[in-house]
């Protein structure tokens, strides 16, 4: 049988890379682990359909396994994230979801220029000199109008009105848990919770859909932020730590917004009751803003009206109540296509693919899907 002639220091690299243990790849290839050592030490050689899988398994180009030394993996956006005091870890998913948009929107770039769509006026209009208050007024003209945020409904349903009213402007906004349509490769929570490409034409956000809604819409807030300071990057909330987890000026400086676009100081200290506890107040000012308990807490802290240990404790008992995480693990499949990919992307895409303007090869690339699937999305995308 024939032997694939890798190079077992390039195999160790792409394991290193992707955190498998050697037991797991050994299980996923139906193979020994101790055949896995053996090929690391050069002493034997995978199949070339041993090779090729451990490749798909390990997320590199098949390629990579003959090359002499590891290629260099450039951050496509800046990392502004900081975990557990460190600066965070881009992992194989993170890299591979990157990678995913990248390609996609190179597409949908295009595609927008050649409809006659110019750039967004409202990204990058601000900077960090900018007070967090105008930044988040001029959100909230942008995304709601005159007739100001939604009052009833679900926080599901607050957190949706926001990415509807997001896309509605032009931004192309997704919610993904989960690599491509990959439900065994699913995006760690403690890695990163949303991300932003402040591109003038096709701007982008994305929120992490393993995260509980508490932190959801906080995420999907600051990542808007981005886009209105015209800065790209990864981010990672934290709402328990004082500083959010953030040690840079811009994150620094996008909590802010998000804080007063989710509850404004002025109407916040309205509605604020200074007689009362936080635990007596908190159900109802979350009702109020349609945000979760935890951001009432955090707003209330921040602006002093309970002190660090009150928070810290509000914090803890919150996160062991959380029932509400939303793992992006299944459910209808096209349904939440076009929540993974984006609505406008998704249509886009599938418009194109039923005027016969875009292969439906190409069309099923760009949204992880077969070819044979397009004609049952857009019937419905046509009945939604």
């Amino acid at each position: 049988m024939a032997r694939a002639l890798i190079n077992s220091g390039m195999l160790e690299w792409a394991i290193a890379r992707a955190e498998m243990p050697v037991d797991t790849l050994a299980e996923r290839l139906h193979v020994r682990p101790d055949q896995i050592e053996l090929w690391l030490s050069g002493e034997e050689r995978p199949t070339f359909v041993q090779a090729q899988k451990a490749a798909a398994i390990l997320a590199i180009p098949f390629g990579y396994l003959y090359m002499q030394k590891p290629p260099r993996e450039d951050e496509p956006i800046p990392d502004l994230r900081t975990v557990g005091g460190k600066v965070g870890h881009w992992d194989v998913n993170l890299r591979s979801l990157m990678t995913d948009i990248l390609y996609k929107q190179e597409w949908y770039k295009d595609f927008r220029q050649q409809n006659g769509e110019e750039a967004l006026p409202f990204v990058k209009k601000f900077s960090l000199a900018d007070k967090p208050e105008a930044i988040a007024a001029d959100m909230h003209a942008v995304l709601h109008g005159e007739s100001g945020r939604p009052r009833t409904g679900t926080f599901e349903n607050y957190l949706q009105s926001i990415m509807l009213a997001a896309e509605d402007a032009g931004i192309w906004v997704m919610r993904t848990g989960i690599v491509g349509n990959n439900t065994h490769r699913p995006l760690a929570v403690s890695n990163f919770r949303g991300l932003a490409v402040a591109d003038p034409i096709v701007p982008l956000v994305l929120i992490n859909g393993q995260d509980s809604k508490a932190a959801q819409i906080f995420t999907l807030a600051h990542e808007l932020a981005h886009l209105w300071l015209g800065e790209s990057g990864v981010s990672n909330v934290q709402l328990g730590d004082d500083d959010y987890g953030a040690h840079r000026k811009i994150e620094q400086h996008c909590n802010k917004v998000a804080a007063e676009f989710l509850t404004p100081r002025d109407e916040f200290v309205l509605n604020w009751r200074p007689h009362m506890s936080l635990n007596d107040q908190v159900d109802g000012l979350s009702r109020h803003f349609k945000v979760s308990r935890v951001v009432i807490a955090r707003r209330a802290y921040d602006l002093g009206y309970v002190d660090q240990r009150t928070y810290a404790d509000f914090y803890l008992l919150e996160r062991r109540r959380w029932s509400d995480v939303n793992r992006d693990s299944g459910g209808d499949f096209f349904n939440t296509l076009p929540v993974r990919n984006g609505r406008r992307f998704t249509k886009s895409v599938i418009s194109e693919a039923m005027r016969g303007t875009l292969l439906l090869r190409h069309a099923g690339s760009l949204l992880g899907i077969q070819p044979g699937k397009i004609r049952k999305m857009h019937e419905r995308l046509a009945t939604s």
